[in-house]
């Protein structure tokens, strides 16, 4: 049964899994594996669509990729982020949240920032829409925070990011995103916060962990963050498969008998 944004609400200290996946099959076995909610992130634009960023992720495709999750996945709760820009003003949030929310089937919106977008969040939440609140590292906005890096290792940076992830709360966000923050942050604002976190590279103290599909099972082999833990070796088993299935057509063995009429 799918949760509810209430149960979300209530979900300090419960351990859930948040997966991220992009399309049909991705999200139907991880609803099938049981995660409690997946994510249609915009990291889609680098992980499925070959963009060097997710800057250039459009809402249409955002929203092509939130219905296939949704198909994939009827009775999980799905969480689809807002992509770059789609958010610079309350008429464009509500916009592109009602499409996302409307024809995509997602549960809720996601969205980047801490007290620079603590308004459009409170606009959203009187609303209607549920607001999953990300600060750390915000990949929209990474060449400003000077790359794909750990954030909040000087005193300042994780002031901000705490004060960030407060006013969210406040704002009505029902949970946070923490990403690529020291552990003893992640901790601090997981207990300073009364709505749940998830953390990606965070450490162990979050309330939820996510992490993409893609990195589970280990389909871009020589890439590996230092906070991910690889569960198969998916690129290498997919190639080795495949191989076999050009050498076995070249040399005559596929189809046999036994796969034809």
């Amino acid at each position: 049964m799918r949760r509810t944004v209430k149960e979300f609400r209530h979900a300090k200290g419960q351990r859930l899994v948040y997966l991220t996946a992009y399309d049909y099959p991705t999200a139907r076995l991880a609803e099938r594996a049981g995660v409690d909610a997946i994510l249609v992130g915009d990291s889609l634009g680098m992980v499925v669509l070959g963009y060097s960023s997710t800057v250039p992720v459009s809402l249409e495709e955002m929203l092509h990729h939130t219905k296939a999750a949704r198909r994939g996945a009827p009775d999980t709760f799905l969480v689809a982020d807002l992509p770059y820009l789609s958010y610079a003003t309350l008429d464009r949030a509500l916009f592109a949240a009602e499409r996302l929310l409307k024809e995509g089937g997602a549960d809720a919106v996601k969205l980047e920032g801490g007290e620079e977008v603590a308004e459009i969040v409170f606009g959203l939440s009187r609303a209607g829409v549920p607001v999953l609140g990300h600060v750390g590292l915000t990949p929209q906005t990474a060449s400003q925070l000077g790359g794909y890096k750990l954030q909040g290792r000087r005193p300042e940076e994780a002031e901000r990011i705490l004060k960030g992830a407060m006013a969210l709360e406040e704002a009505g966000a029902y949970g946070v995103v923490l990403e690529m923050v020291p552990k003893g942050l992640a901790k601090e604002i997981t207990e300073r916060l009364s709505i749940h976190t998830v953390g990606i590279g965070a450490g162990p103290h979050t309330d939820a962990q996510v992490l993409v599909f893609h990195d589970v099972v280990g389909l871009y082999g020589e890439f590996k963050p230092r906070f991910v833990k690889r569960y198969l070796e998916g690129e290498r088993l997919f190639l080795e498969a495949l191989s076999q299935y050009v050498r076995e057509v070249r040399e005559g063995v596929f189809p046999s008998d036994e796969h034809s009429f």
